[in-house]
């Protein structure tokens, strides 16, 4: 890998790893944060497509890159709830696990990737180390009141394992079609995560105490949806099969765990003992080794 290809793969991390502290800064409910992410996301997708003039996909490869879009929203709602439940700093290192160890799975079993015993061995060794790495991030010395910060944990750590349905079907949807350009992809992806979106607000609407259109922090979420965008289009970019290709861009892209829980903790104030610091420093050490180790494989 050169040192461009390698620049290109990180720089989906840097948007996505501000993505979820911008969220948690400009606040408002889960409905707020969605409807200001996929629109600000649908701006951006908007005005790329304009300036590259890139044709509207039609048919199936519509169809399947607007499924995509609309999945991505129905697991990034469920992961806004778990942020409110466990903070941003416990969330990710749980949620990027979760997004490792299931786009490898679907690489080995529906895609034919590791496909020597050796490689197997070895990445199914590194799943098992993401997944003690995950645990430890989630040490909590005690239950602290919810004022004070204390977290639902169970509650959170299942809101992002069904997660994870979305975010595969972001990521699986559109590899239905191989030589699909990933800008043609960009803008319906991003029409398919608005619309759940809108549908999710409007339901949301009927109850008399929220208002999420009238709500300021549905529109400065916007903000955040510019940084999302950034990285998911990065990210199309690092996915080619010319600069780092799907797998090892994915792996690349997760390392936004990093940015995020840190960010979480020293940005967003999300306090921890030295020793849950300990514990979280540990374990991202853990997952970072062992999704760069599925890279060389």
């Amino acid at each position: 890998m050169n040192a461009l290809n390698l620049l290109i793969g990180l720089l989906p991390m840097i948007g996505w790893g501000l993505f979820p502290i911008l969220t948690g800064k400009f606040g408002g409910k889960p409905v707020n944060q969605i409807l200001g992410t996929t629109y600000g996301t649908l701006i951006f997708a908007v005005i790329v497509a304009l300036a590259r003039q890139t044709p509207m996909l039609g048919g199936k490869q519509f169809l399947y890159t607007f499924l995509s879009g609309a999945f991505w929203s129905l697991g990034q709602i469920l992961v806004f709830y778990a942020f409110s439940e466990m903070g941003v700093s416990r969330t990710m290192p749980i949620s990027t696990g979760f997004q490792l160890v299931g786009a490898s799975l679907w690489s080995v079993f529906v895609l034919g990737e590791w496909a020597s015993g050796n490689a197997k061995l070895i990445g199914f060794s590194a799943i098992i180390l993401i997944i003690f790495g995950v645990w430890l991030t989630t040490f909590s010395e005690k239950k602290l009141p919810k004022a004070d910060g204390g977290m639902n944990a169970v509650k959170g750590v299942v809101l992002v394992a069904f997660a994870e349905i979305g975010y595969l079907g972001y990521s699986a949807f559109p590899q239905a079609f191989k030589h699909m350009d990933g800008f043609e992809a960009f803008l319906p992806q991003a029409l398919g995560m608005a619309v759940v979106a809108t549908i999710f607000a409007l339901a949301t609407k009927k109850n008399r105490a929220s208002k999420p259109f009238a709500t300021k922090s549905s529109y400065t979420n916007i903000i955040s949806g510019f940084f999302f965008a950034f990285a998911a289009l990065t990210y199309l970019i690092s996915a080619r099969p010319n600069v780092n290709g799907l797998a090892t861009g994915f792996i690349l892209s997760q390392m936004n765990v990093i940015i995020a829980t840190l960010g979480g903790i020293y940005i967003l104030h999300e306090r921890k003992t030295k020793k849950e610091m300990g514990f979280i420093l540990s374990g991202l050490v853990l997952v970072v080794i062992a999704g760069s180790v599925t890279t060389l494989l």
